[in-house]
């Protein structure tokens, strides 16, 4: 790795030689992109008439969209595209809803109530009421239709922001500002579409991450983005219920094709509990649960026990052991005997011992060995180490200081550590 000149991920870098044609275009586009953002600059300085009516938000909007399609990192941009298109969409059904209720309240309290006496009659013979009613009816008619025009046309504005955001996703991946605006968007639609409608288009937008996590499996921006899509289809807001079985089942399936897929672990032991609180698992469900899933790691150590992913979900497990009362509410086996925790220690130094015979040259393995080690003698009343666990723990410093010379300093460190709190002399 050493004369890699200037490699990422082991992958050589190689210089681009741009002829004087290239170059003549590139100052071209920097000049287009300038005139660009001059006018849209221009425009916005005074947002009395920046926004001040459709049009001009029309035009602020079209300018937004041209700088975003060159440069999707420019914040402020995004967030003038937000003022332009508040201004653009329609007011919601639901704003409208909410008028008329509290101008009917306020008629209620403020006006004289009608007289239930004998309706007065027209030329044509026709009562008052029997006209209101009939002018009642054509209004609601009348309103349900715009109602339904301005649904109409605010799912369209909005399903045409996401598909904006699409090609510049996929050219930036990991631009915050657009993952940012895709979300105001899509709460755009809980404060704006009936719950079905809103409830749809959030559907579609875990569809999408879903997508995206098929394409880049370990991509933690997608990960932490999925996670905030289920939070709000399971809200009130959108008439949602748990769906912590499905996501746990997700995890299950992303591990299943690919072992190194760090976030869907992360992910699973985010769930586990809520799960297991969903289910009412009582005692006996959730020993059983949590022996499936130190099975399940084990059978993973077993393939790559160089896998740093596999190793922090190992100590998640065993953080449930060493974690008691009253700090382990939200643990796997929160009510687990200390007797039955030791023995689980026991079984898993053996296990973890093990894998030293086909694999005793990954540093991990003696890191993992050495954290059981001290946990058993801290769960055992803080004892220091027998003679024996004194002998392993010297042995193994040493292999990982062999191994992993490059962090000799935080090896003595902690060698020091041992001989100043474990007794172990080097």
């Amino acid at each position: 790795m050493a004369n890699q000149g200037g490699s990422q991920h082991g992958i050589a870098r190689t210089s681009r030689v741009r002829t004087e044609a290239q170059r003549q275009r590139d100052l071209e586009r920097i000049a287009s992109y300038r005139v660009l953002e001059d006018d849209l600059r221009a425009r916005v300085k005074n947002p009395r008439t920046a926004y001040a009516d459709r049009a001009s938000a029309q035009h602020v909007f079209d300018l937004t969209t041209r700088l975003l399609r060159l440069n999707p990192e420019y914040y402020t941009v995004w967030n003038i595209r937000r003022r332009a298109l508040l201004v653009l969409l329609p007011a919601g059904p639901k704003a409208r809803r909410g008028d008329c209720c509290d101008r009917s309240s306020c008629s209620c309290l403020g006006e004289t109530q009608p007289s239930h006496g004998c309706p007065k009659a027209g030329r044509s013979g026709t009562t008052a009421d029997d006209a209101g009613d009939h002018t009642s009816e054509e209004n609601d008619e009348e309103k349900k239709q715009d109602d339904e025009e301005t649904e109409k046309q605010t799912r369209t504005m909005l399903q045409t922001e996401l598909e904006f955001t699409i090609p510049l996703l996929i050219e930036s991946p990991k631009c915050y500002w657009i993952w940012s605006y895709r979300l105001w968007i899509l709460r755009q639609s809980i404060s704006r579409l009936p719950v079905p409608v809103a409830r749809g288009i959030w559907q579609a937008e875990l569809a999408l991450a879903s997508k995206m996590l098929t394409k880049d499996r370990r991509n933690f921006h997608a990960w932490g983005y999925r996670r905030h899509v289920v939070a709000q289809l399971e809200s009130d807001a959108l008439g949602g219920g748990s769906m912590v079985e499905a996501e746990f089942q997700y995890t299950e399936d992303k591990i299943r094709a690919d072992l190194s897929n760090f976030s869907a672990w992360h992910s699973r032991s985010k769930l586990i509990p809520r799960l297991l609180e969903e289910r009412g698992a009582d005692e006996k469900a959730r020993r059983e649960f949590f022996e499936a899933e130190l099975d399940k790691i084990h059978n993973a150590l077993n393939v790559g026990p160089e896998d740093q992913s596999l190793w922090y979900y190992h100590q998640y497990l065993m953080l449930n052991l060493t974690t008691l009362p009253p700090n382990n509410e939200h643990t796997i086996t929160p009510t687990l005997p200390i007797e039955d925790r030791i023995a689980f220690l026991r079984n898993e130094l053996a296990e973890i011992r093990d894998l030293l015979e086909d694999y005793d040259n990954v540093k991990l393995i003696y890191e993992a060995l050495i954290d059981l080690t001290l946990d058993l003698c801290r769960l055992e009343g803080k004892r220091k180490p027998d003679e024996e666990e004194k002998e392993n723990l010297r042995e193994w410093l040493g292999k990982m200081k062999e191994l992993d010379p490059m962090r000799m300093g935080r090896w003595r460190d902690f060698e020091e550590g041992l001989r100043r709190e474990w007794g172990v002399e080097a």
